[in-house]
């Protein structure tokens, strides 16, 4: 049996949403004066428990607000589980929100040294690879531009290119293979598949069911939180087709 790289161990994830109707602002802070707020308990995911094995690409499939991005983000380390925890092998990289993280006021250039470093790259490493991340971003000349005036399609290419310029043990990944038009659509995805066959463990989202079937090994299956099947991807993302 092979190694684990990720274990998802009984994680709930419960938000209190404020109950009733809120006109402004000003409307808030009266009511938190006065003690007559109400709250209400949303519960995004429930109980959720599962292994990935070292090499395995598993996917997750599910409807909008099923908890899928929330998942990842707490595999990921970005959130906090209400309860239960998650125990990770290896160096992780997450491919979620692309771009999130740049500063709108730094060029291209100045926030690939940012985010290469808030990444775990050494500064003499990122220059060595710069013209790389680059060529691969295809932003040519607007990579001296501020981020401010990117698309968001720019932005997501340059987080990309960035997130997948090394190998990680764990690879997060949450639509990115949307991004770009058709062209870059299919670099990325060839990235992608490049590491999925060099060992890296890969927890992967998409709305793409094809996708799913092409590249996961398993698929768990979301709904409204909770688990509502784990298997092989074919089968379950063939389930899901037809629920």
């Amino acid at each position: 049996m092979r190694e684990v790289a990720v274990k998802v161990n009984n994680v709930s994830m419960k938000y209190k949403l404020i109950g009733g109707k809120i006109n402004s602002l000003k409307h808030f802070f009266i009511q938190t004066l006065q003690q007559k707020l109400s709250y209400e308990e949303f519960c995004a995911l429930e109980n959720v428990s599962f292994e990935i094995q070292k090499g395995e690409v598993f996917g997750v499939v599910g409807l909008n607000g099923a908890g899928k991005s929330t998942l990842l983000k707490i595999v990921a380390g970005i959130l906090k589980p209400t309860s239960g925890f998650v125990e990770r092998t290896g160096s992780l990289v997450p491919l979620i929100e692309l771009g999130g993280g740049f500063n709108s006021e730094l060029t291209g250039v100045e926030n690939i040294y940012l985010n290469g470093m808030l990444l775990g790259y050494s500064k003499k490493f990122i220059k060595e690879k710069l013209d790389e991340i680059i060529e691969f971003s295809e932003l040519g000349k607007f990579i001296n531009t501020p981020i401010k005036n990117y698309s968001s399609g720019m932005k997501a290419r340059l987080g990309f290119s960035i997130a997948t310029l090394v190998k990680p043990d764990i690879l997060i990944v949450d639509e990115v293979l949307s991004v770009g038009d058709h062209k870059f659509k299919e670099k990325s995805e060839a990235k992608m598949k490049s590491l999925m066959g060099s060992g890296t463990t890969v927890l992967f989202v998409s709305h793409s069911i094809d996708q799913m079937k092409s590249l996961c090994d398993r698929v768990l299956w979301l709904e409204k939180g909770s688990i509502k099947e784990i298997g092989p991807a074919k089968e379950v993302c063939e389930r899901y087709q037809t629920n």
